[in-house]
């Protein structure tokens, strides 16, 4: 099931609701911002580069600043369209792009006051409890302690092992994924000593 597709449907539907305006959990970016990072990283292959590379990040700063400028119905569009033709994010949209809609997605609804955790479709707590497992190993690599992930069913995911102390994070796949990915608005419970669970809770997930 293309669940990239789907998220990314509902990522453009709330934006649409919330309008250009409004704010996201990342940074000083609204929602604008946000969907002028997502045109840009699957139709700007000469600027995309600078998302992940420092020296890179002015020109891509600038070419995403001329995006935002585009008429809002227009940004919408194309993030609902998803990647054109000649983007690799075509061939692999759903491996590369579930994990991107999902999480801005919820950088979108979560920064608004009235969030609730929302329903998923069946079959896609699976798919991202996957991510969550992969994702853990970037977001806490600079955890002095060890750092387990646990969701309701018992599966268990070692993703740093650091120390003598282990603290473990226990919440649904989604919630998982959302904190590995550094977002702090989750619903997730932490199990350790406290000194330690302070550590992680505050640690520095960025990629």
């Amino acid at each position: 099931m293309p669940y990239a597709r789907d998220e990314r449907h509902c990522l453009v539907q709330t934006m649409r609701e919330v309008g250009p305006s409004a704010p996201t959990l990342c940074g000083d970016w609204t929602a604008r911002d946000l969907a002028a990072h997502l045109v840009l990283r699957e139709r700007r292959l000469d600027a995309a580069p600078g998302i992940v590379v420092g020296a890179l990040s002015g020109y891509t700063d600038r070419v995403q600043r001329g995006i935002a400028r585009w008429e809002w119905d227009v940004l919408l569009e194309k993030v609902d369209s998803g990647p054109p033709l000649w983007s690799p994010f075509r061939l692999v949209d759903e491996q590369a792009n579930l994990g991107e809609m999902f999480v801005h997605h919820e950088d979108v609804r979560r920064a608004q006051d009235d969030w609730q955790v929302r329903a998923l479709p069946a079959g896609l707590p699976n798919r991202l409890w996957a991510l969550a497992a992969r994702i853990g190993k970037l977001g806490y690599r600079r955890s002095p302690v060890g750092v387990v992930l646990e969701c309701p069913d018992g599966r268990r995911a070692t993703v740093r092992s650091a120390g003598a102390a282990t603290v473990t994070l226990r919440g649904e796949p989604s919630e998982l994924l959302l904190h590995a990915f550094g977002r702090d608005q989750v619903r997730v419970e932490f199990d350790g000593a406290p000194a330690d669970v302070e550590v992680v809770a505050t640690l520095d997930r960025s990629f």
